[in-house]
């Protein structure tokens, strides 16, 4: 099977941080699959993005820095699920042709997939980065574009979703 890996995340919006572990990601995988958690909530502080805003934050991103031909990318949107195991393999079965690794910095995220013998890519947040603290700088009107790659912030200029937050 080829080295499949899964990175999960509600990029709330996408940012520096997630853009370094694709990058990460596309030098170890064969093939690179991007789930959309919390895929069905939108409109909330903590929520802003919807599902497909958030694809194209992240397409317009990695056709930004080049990082990837985009066929070998692929996306899946993740709803949530109370039960940990049960959501686990729900994500495995959405994501077709099988998974090697599951990519995640998100304690729930591994023991939800510790349980499915999935092998788990443990990543370190980058300090000072985080979808919390852009939508803070956001709603602060303090700088937050530094945060994101810069096709990231374009976007969310033109579905003004600064204003969305406040």
């Amino acid at each position: 099977m080829a080295n499949t890996s899964l990175f999960i995340g509600r990029f709330q919006p996408f940012h520096n941080g997630h853009l370094s572990v694709v990058k990460g990601m596309a030098k170890v995988s064969d093939r690179v699959i991007i789930g959309i958690g919390s895929s069905e909530i939108h409109g909330t502080p903590d929520d802003p993005f919807t599902r497909e805003e958030r694809r194209e934050m992240i397409q317009r991103a990695l056709q930004e820095e080049n990082i990837i031909p985009l066929r070998d990318v692929s996306f899946v949107n993740l709803p949530d699920m109370l039960e940990d195991e049960a959501w686990a393999k729900m994500c495995l079965e959405i994501c077709e042709g099988g998974v090697t690794t599951v990519w995640t910095g998100n304690e729930w995220t591994k023991k939800s997939f510790g349980g499915v013998g999935i092998k788990i890519q443990d990543i370190k947040e980058v300090p000072g980065i985080s979808a919390t603290e852009v939508r803070r700088r956001m709603k602060a009107g303090e700088k937050w574009q530094e945060l994101v790659p810069s096709a990231v912030a374009e976007y969310i200029k033109e579905i003004d979703g600064v204003n969305r937050l406040k």
